[in-house]
């Protein structure tokens, strides 16, 4: 067992009444209220997001930040029926990956270790990875910069409070800090590994969420482009 996996066993074990006992607040070395945790995947790489877990720097818990859908380009909400042209692009990350779909995990300090289990679903499979975050990017969340947002003719300073995962087929799960007008810095790259107990942590038998007939369109004429990410 890695050290990240017993860190994070270690406090989900012991910690479980921290996640509602610590829900309100403002993390202890936080210069803001709290951090924004956000995810999202590439164009047609949809994703389904068992449960996200973090512990802080104060080796606190906190159990089921968020789960769900993520944030993607393509298809869109309002897409229907199959498109003649595929306007998305899956190959490699973007220059500028937005914050993601998420939310705030109040009552948190910076983040020591972010665990994620997901379904992805374009092959399927079931991953599960746990995130060190370095010290450097925890740094980062820190500084207080001037930000290119230039408001009223004054420029306005800023921090990087928003921590964004980019998951993608194989379990890869890339980071960045960013701010609303900061731009992203990558912090983090980590493969993760196939969960053995496969969707819904074993609860389905086997069966995946349905991809929707877009993406699995574009998966039927382009592919998935694996080693672009």
């Amino acid at each position: 067992m890695n050290k990240a996996r017993l860190l994070l066993n270690t406090c989900l074990l012991s910690l479980l009444s921290v996640f509602a006992g610590c829900a309100n607040g403002r993390g202890g070395s936080l210069p803001y209220d709290a951090w924004f945790l956000g995810l999202f995947s590439p164009d047609y790489m949809e994703v389904w997001v068992e449960t996200v877990e973090v512990v802080d720097i104060r080796n606190r818990g906190f159990l089921g930040v968020m789960g769900g859908t993520v944030s993607m380009g393509y298809p869109t909400a309002f897409s229907q029926g199959i498109p003649t042209r595929f306007k998305g692009n899956p190959k490699g990350w973007p220059k500028k990956p937005g914050g993601g779909a998420g939310k705030h995990v109040l009552g948190a300090d910076l983040p020591r270790v972010i665990y994620v289990n997901w379904q992805s679903l374009v092959e399927p499979q079931t991953y599960e990875a746990y995130i060190e975050i370095p010290e450097e990017a925890r740094q980062l969340m820190l500084k207080r910069e001037e930000s290119d947002c230039n408001m009223g003719g004054k420029w306005n300073t800023d921090y990087r409070e928003t921590l964004t995962i980019g998951l993608a087929p194989g379990g890869i799960a890339k980071v960045w800090v960013q701010g609303p007008c900061l731009d992203p810095i990558e912090v983090t790259r980590v493969m993760g590994k196939v969960d053995p107990r496969g969707p819904y942590l074993g609860r389905s038998g086997g069966r995946y969420r349905p991809l929707s007939d877009i993406s699995k369109a574009y998966v039927e004429k382009f592919g998935v482009p694996y080693g672009s990410w």
